[in-house]
């Protein structure tokens, strides 16, 4: 399954961004029957969990660098996922990806079964 995240872009502190993931040409994927979600990498630093939905019970997970100002939703009438980012910080540079995974916690990034190409967010002064 190829996911396409989208969205990232250059942004100043405290701004903010949506990111995007959606299944083109895939018409029998459907979100809400994956634990989905976000998970970031910085070039030579290991993957990090930024948030995610269990698909067994809709529970949710926030990393706690990002817990209050990172909220993930899923729009089950348009398939897609989104993870709204307000009061960006440096340290919250990376490429974002979204994918399917086989637990919704901290272990999200590196249970992962399906991704696509990342978006770049870079949040500078």
């Amino acid at each position: 399954v190829q996911l396409q995240a989208s969205g990232g872009g250059l942004v100043q502190p405290g701004d903010s961004l949506r990111l995007s993931c959606a299944a083109p040409g895939l018409p029998a994927f459907r979100f809400d029957d994956y634990t989905i979600g976000w998970f970031r990498q910085v070039p030579g630093q290991k993957r990090e969990t930024v948030s995610c939905i269990s698909q067994t019970d809709g529970s949710l997970y926030y990393a706690d660098s990002v817990k209050g100002r990172f909220t993930i939703s899923r729009d089950d009438a348009k398939n897609t996922l989104n993870l709204q980012m307000d009061d960006l910080q440096p340290g919250d540079t990376a490429v974002y990806y979204c994918a399917t995974g086989a637990y919704c916690s901290n272990y999200f990034a590196s249970s992962v079964h399906s991704r696509g190409e990342g978006t770049q967010v870079t949040v500078s002064s």
